[in-house]
Protein backbone atom coordinates (compact mmCIF):
# COMPACT_ATOMS: atom_id res chain seq x y z
CA UNK A 1 0.00 0.00 0.00
CA UNK A 2 1.36 3.26 -1.42
CA UNK A 3 0.30 6.66 0.79
CA UNK A 4 0.34 10.36 0.06
CA UNK A 5 0.61 12.03 3.32
CA UNK A 6 0.11 15.71 3.59
CA UNK A 7 2.20 16.78 6.74
CA UNK A 8 5.85 15.62 7.50
CA UNK A 9 6.70 17.74 11.25
CA UNK A 10 3.21 17.33 12.98
CA UNK A 11 3.10 14.78 15.70
CA UNK A 12 0.98 12.89 13.91
CA UNK A 13 2.96 13.12 10.41
CA UNK A 14 6.03 12.25 12.67
CA UNK A 15 4.43 8.90 14.24
CA UNK A 16 2.85 7.91 10.85
CA UNK A 17 6.68 8.44 9.77
CA UNK A 18 8.08 5.92 12.61
CA UNK A 19 5.41 3.52 12.46
CA UNK A 20 4.92 2.42 8.97
CA UNK A 21 3.59 -1.12 8.71
CA UNK A 22 5.36 -3.88 6.75
CA UNK A 23 4.85 -3.53 2.85
CA UNK A 24 3.10 0.25 3.52
CA UNK A 25 5.28 3.01 1.92
CA UNK A 26 4.92 6.54 2.75
CA UNK A 27 5.15 10.06 0.67
CA UNK A 28 5.28 12.80 3.28
CA UNK A 29 4.65 16.17 2.15
CA UNK A 30 6.35 19.48 3.84
CA UNK A 31 5.27 23.19 3.39
CA UNK A 32 8.09 23.15 1.05
CA UNK A 33 6.83 20.26 -1.01
CA UNK A 34 2.79 21.12 -0.16
CA UNK A 35 1.60 24.13 0.86
CA UNK A 36 -1.91 24.21 2.19
CA UNK A 37 -2.18 28.09 1.50
CA UNK A 38 -2.14 27.27 -1.46
CA UNK A 39 -5.27 24.47 -2.11
CA UNK A 40 -5.27 23.93 -6.07
CA UNK A 41 -1.45 22.95 -5.77
CA UNK A 42 -2.35 19.79 -3.12
CA UNK A 43 -5.10 19.03 -5.72
CA UNK A 44 -2.19 19.18 -8.80
CA UNK A 45 -0.12 16.72 -6.34
CA UNK A 46 -2.88 14.17 -6.00
CA UNK A 47 -3.77 14.17 -9.80
CA UNK A 48 -0.33 13.25 -10.28
CA UNK A 49 0.50 10.98 -7.23
CA UNK A 50 0.88 7.08 -7.99
CA UNK A 51 -0.52 6.35 -4.38
CA UNK A 52 -3.43 4.36 -3.64
CA UNK A 53 -4.48 6.66 -0.77
CA UNK A 54 -4.70 10.11 0.38
CA UNK A 55 -3.95 11.04 4.28
CA UNK A 56 -4.34 14.68 5.01
CA UNK A 57 -2.11 14.98 8.24
CA UNK A 58 -1.76 18.59 8.55
CA UNK A 59 -3.57 21.64 9.77
CA UNK A 60 -3.80 24.78 11.11
CA UNK A 61 -3.44 24.09 14.88
CA UNK A 62 -3.11 27.18 16.54
CA UNK A 63 -6.48 27.49 18.39
CA UNK A 64 -6.19 30.70 19.72
CA UNK A 65 -4.19 32.78 16.84
CA UNK A 66 -7.25 31.47 14.88
CA UNK A 67 -9.07 33.73 16.28
CA UNK A 68 -7.03 36.84 14.63
CA UNK A 69 -6.30 34.70 11.18
CA UNK A 70 -9.68 32.98 10.29
CA UNK A 71 -8.72 33.93 7.21
CA UNK A 72 -5.90 32.03 6.63
CA UNK A 73 -6.97 29.24 9.06
CA UNK A 74 -9.85 28.76 6.34
CA UNK A 75 -7.78 28.05 3.61
CA UNK A 76 -5.91 25.28 5.27
CA UNK A 77 -8.42 23.86 7.39
CA UNK A 78 -11.17 23.80 4.76
CA UNK A 79 -10.27 24.98 1.28
CA UNK A 80 -6.92 22.31 1.04
CA UNK A 81 -8.99 19.65 2.18
CA UNK A 82 -11.65 20.41 0.14
CA UNK A 83 -9.32 20.58 -3.13
CA UNK A 84 -7.33 17.06 -1.74
CA UNK A 85 -11.04 15.20 -1.63
CA UNK A 86 -12.48 16.23 -4.94
CA UNK A 87 -8.94 15.58 -6.60
CA UNK A 88 -9.00 12.09 -4.37
CA UNK A 89 -12.50 11.33 -5.27
CA UNK A 90 -11.75 12.40 -9.23
CA UNK A 91 -8.87 9.58 -9.51
CA UNK A 92 -10.92 7.20 -7.14
CA UNK A 93 -8.31 7.47 -4.33
CA UNK A 94 -9.77 6.92 -0.81
CA UNK A 95 -9.13 9.71 1.20
CA UNK A 96 -8.47 9.80 5.08
CA UNK A 97 -8.62 13.28 7.22
CA UNK A 98 -7.97 13.92 10.63
CA UNK A 99 -10.03 16.64 12.15
CA UNK A 100 -11.14 17.57 16.12
CA UNK A 101 -13.58 17.34 19.11
CA UNK A 102 -13.43 20.89 18.76
CA UNK A 103 -15.94 20.73 16.21
CA UNK A 104 -18.47 20.25 19.18
CA UNK A 105 -19.26 23.22 21.84
CA UNK A 106 -18.59 20.68 24.65
CA UNK A 107 -22.38 21.26 26.63
CA UNK A 108 -23.29 18.43 28.92
CA UNK A 109 -21.38 15.90 30.04
CA UNK A 110 -22.34 12.93 27.57
CA UNK A 111 -20.05 11.64 24.95
CA UNK A 112 -20.44 13.25 21.36
CA UNK A 113 -21.81 10.56 18.73
CA UNK A 114 -20.32 10.99 15.32
CA UNK A 115 -23.11 12.00 14.34
CA UNK A 116 -24.02 14.41 17.03
CA UNK A 117 -25.03 17.94 16.04
CA UNK A 118 -21.82 20.29 15.61
CA UNK A 119 -21.93 23.81 17.11
CA UNK A 120 -18.05 25.13 17.24
CA UNK A 121 -17.43 27.67 19.87
CA UNK A 122 -14.52 29.13 18.18
CA UNK A 123 -12.52 29.92 14.78
CA UNK A 124 -10.39 27.02 14.86
CA UNK A 125 -13.48 23.88 15.13
CA UNK A 126 -15.53 26.47 12.82
CA UNK A 127 -12.61 26.15 10.06
CA UNK A 128 -11.98 22.33 10.58
CA UNK A 129 -16.29 21.59 10.11
CA UNK A 130 -15.80 23.30 7.23
CA UNK A 131 -13.27 20.99 5.74
CA UNK A 132 -15.05 17.95 7.40
CA UNK A 133 -18.11 19.27 5.05
CA UNK A 134 -16.18 19.70 2.42
CA UNK A 135 -14.63 16.15 2.43
CA UNK A 136 -18.01 14.54 2.53
CA UNK A 137 -19.53 16.83 -0.28
CA UNK A 138 -16.76 15.43 -2.49
CA UNK A 139 -18.23 12.54 -3.16
CA UNK A 140 -15.54 10.26 -3.26
CA UNK A 141 -14.12 7.16 -0.43
CA UNK A 142 -13.20 8.96 3.23
CA UNK A 143 -12.83 8.79 6.80
CA UNK A 144 -12.79 11.26 8.69
CA UNK A 145 -11.28 10.74 11.95
CA UNK A 146 -12.17 13.28 14.91
CA UNK A 147 -9.38 12.95 17.39
CA UNK A 148 -8.42 14.64 21.07
CA UNK A 149 -5.88 16.16 23.26
CA UNK A 150 -3.28 14.92 21.24
CA UNK A 151 0.09 14.20 23.01
CA UNK A 152 3.72 12.95 22.12
CA UNK A 153 7.42 13.64 22.38
CA UNK A 154 7.39 15.56 19.08
CA UNK A 155 5.96 19.28 18.73
CA UNK A 156 4.49 21.46 21.40
CA UNK A 157 2.26 20.09 22.84
CA UNK A 158 0.50 20.33 26.43
CA UNK A 159 2.78 17.29 27.92
CA UNK A 160 5.86 18.75 27.16
CA UNK A 161 5.17 21.87 28.67
CA UNK A 162 3.92 20.64 31.86
CA UNK A 163 7.22 18.73 32.16
CA UNK A 164 8.97 21.75 31.66
CA UNK A 165 7.34 24.15 33.51
CA UNK A 166 7.08 21.23 36.45
CA UNK A 167 10.77 21.21 36.54
CA UNK A 168 10.70 25.31 37.01
CA UNK A 169 8.12 25.34 39.49
CA UNK A 170 6.75 24.20 42.86
CA UNK A 171 2.82 24.20 41.50
CA UNK A 172 1.18 24.94 38.45
CA UNK A 173 -2.60 25.66 38.07
CA UNK A 174 -4.34 23.67 35.79
CA UNK A 175 -8.00 23.57 34.51
CA UNK A 176 -9.83 20.65 36.09
CA UNK A 177 -13.65 21.07 34.68
CA UNK A 178 -12.26 20.59 30.61
CA UNK A 179 -13.08 16.71 30.34
CA UNK A 180 -11.57 15.14 26.85
CA UNK A 181 -9.49 12.12 26.05
CA UNK A 182 -5.86 12.69 26.11
CA UNK A 183 -4.37 10.64 22.85
CA UNK A 184 -1.18 9.67 21.98
CA UNK A 185 -0.22 10.54 18.19
CA UNK A 186 1.36 7.31 17.91
CA UNK A 187 -2.16 5.26 18.40
CA UNK A 188 -3.38 7.71 16.30
CA UNK A 189 -1.13 6.68 13.47
CA UNK A 190 -1.84 3.07 14.31
CA UNK A 191 -5.98 3.82 13.67
CA UNK A 192 -4.99 5.49 10.58
CA UNK A 193 -2.60 2.55 8.99
CA UNK A 194 -5.74 0.34 9.80
CA UNK A 195 -8.40 2.35 8.53
CA UNK A 196 -6.33 2.91 5.75
CA UNK A 197 -6.21 -0.61 4.64
CA UNK A 198 -9.36 -1.25 4.98
CA UNK A 199 -10.77 2.04 2.69
CA UNK A 200 -8.05 0.43 0.21
CA UNK A 201 -10.18 -2.73 0.30
CA UNK A 202 -13.68 -1.80 0.17
CA UNK A 203 -14.42 0.29 3.45
CA UNK A 204 -17.20 2.38 3.18
CA UNK A 205 -15.58 4.83 5.23
CA UNK A 206 -17.72 7.72 7.53
CA UNK A 207 -17.23 10.17 10.42
CA UNK A 208 -15.35 8.30 13.46
CA UNK A 209 -14.19 9.22 16.97
CA UNK A 210 -10.62 7.86 18.15
CA UNK A 211 -9.84 9.16 22.06
CA UNK A 212 -7.55 7.99 24.60
CA UNK A 213 -9.19 6.63 27.61
CA UNK A 214 -9.95 6.49 30.35
CA UNK A 215 -11.52 10.27 30.01
CA UNK A 216 -9.59 12.67 31.86
CA UNK A 217 -8.85 16.50 33.11
CA UNK A 218 -6.31 18.73 32.12
CA UNK A 219 -5.40 18.51 35.46
CA UNK A 220 -5.36 14.77 35.56
CA UNK A 221 -3.05 14.95 32.78
CA UNK A 222 -0.36 16.97 34.61
CA UNK A 223 -0.95 14.86 37.52
CA UNK A 224 0.56 12.06 35.77
CA UNK A 225 3.37 14.40 33.91
CA UNK A 226 4.57 14.96 37.15
CA UNK A 227 4.18 11.49 38.52
CA UNK A 228 5.68 9.48 35.47
CA UNK A 229 8.74 12.69 35.21
CA UNK A 230 9.46 11.91 39.03
CA UNK A 231 8.58 15.53 39.57
CA UNK A 232 7.24 17.56 42.72
CA UNK A 233 5.32 20.10 41.29
CA UNK A 234 1.95 20.28 42.95
CA UNK A 235 -1.18 21.04 40.23
CA UNK A 236 -3.59 23.38 41.90
CA UNK A 237 -6.97 23.01 40.30
CA UNK A 238 -9.18 25.85 38.73
CA UNK A 239 -11.66 26.34 36.17
CA UNK A 240 -11.92 27.39 32.62
CA UNK A 241 -13.57 30.88 33.83
CA UNK A 242 -9.94 31.36 35.94
CA UNK A 243 -8.24 30.69 32.74
CA UNK A 244 -9.47 33.17 29.96
CA UNK A 245 -7.88 32.35 26.47
CA UNK A 246 -8.56 33.99 22.99
CA UNK A 247 -10.45 30.95 21.80
CA UNK A 248 -13.44 29.19 24.33
CA UNK A 249 -12.39 25.85 25.01
CA UNK A 250 -15.26 22.95 24.77
CA UNK A 251 -16.03 21.90 28.15
CA UNK A 252 -16.87 18.30 27.33
CA UNK A 253 -14.62 16.57 24.54
CA UNK A 254 -15.59 13.23 25.70
CA UNK A 255 -16.12 11.32 22.44
CA UNK A 256 -18.02 8.00 21.80
CA UNK A 257 -15.22 5.90 19.85
CA UNK A 258 -17.49 2.65 19.52
CA UNK A 259 -18.14 2.79 15.71
CA UNK A 260 -14.65 2.64 15.07
CA UNK A 261 -13.92 -0.53 17.30
CA UNK A 262 -17.01 -2.30 15.87
CA UNK A 263 -16.19 -1.11 12.16
CA UNK A 264 -12.34 -1.50 12.32
CA UNK A 265 -11.14 -3.47 15.37
CA UNK A 266 -9.13 -0.57 16.91
CA UNK A 267 -10.14 0.28 20.49
CA UNK A 268 -9.86 3.50 23.06
CA UNK A 269 -5.74 3.23 24.04
CA UNK A 270 -4.85 3.70 27.35
CA UNK A 271 -3.68 7.40 27.29
CA UNK A 272 -1.36 6.48 30.83
CA UNK A 273 0.52 3.71 28.57
CA UNK A 274 1.05 6.21 25.55
CA UNK A 275 2.49 8.41 28.39
CA UNK A 276 4.21 6.75 29.93
CA UNK A 277 5.87 5.83 26.53
CA UNK A 278 6.41 9.82 25.66
CA UNK A 279 7.80 10.61 28.96
CA UNK A 280 10.85 7.67 28.41
CA UNK A 281 11.27 8.91 25.41
CA UNK A 282 11.74 12.96 26.66
CA UNK A 283 13.92 11.68 29.18
CA UNK A 284 16.36 9.86 26.83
Amino acid sequence: MKLLVFGKSGQVARELQRRVPAGTELICLDRASADLSKPQDCARIIHETKAELVVNAAAWTAVDAAETHAAEAMVINADAPAAMAWAAADRGLPFVHLSTDYVFDGAGDAPFLPESPTAPLGVYGQTKRAGEIAVMQAGGRFAILRTSWVISAHGSNFVKTMRRLGAERDALSVVADQIGGPTPAAAIADAVFTVAQALREGAAGGVYHFAGAPDASWADLARAVMAGSGLSCQIHEISTAEYPTPARRPLNSRLDCSSLEADFGIPRPDWRQGLAQILSELAG
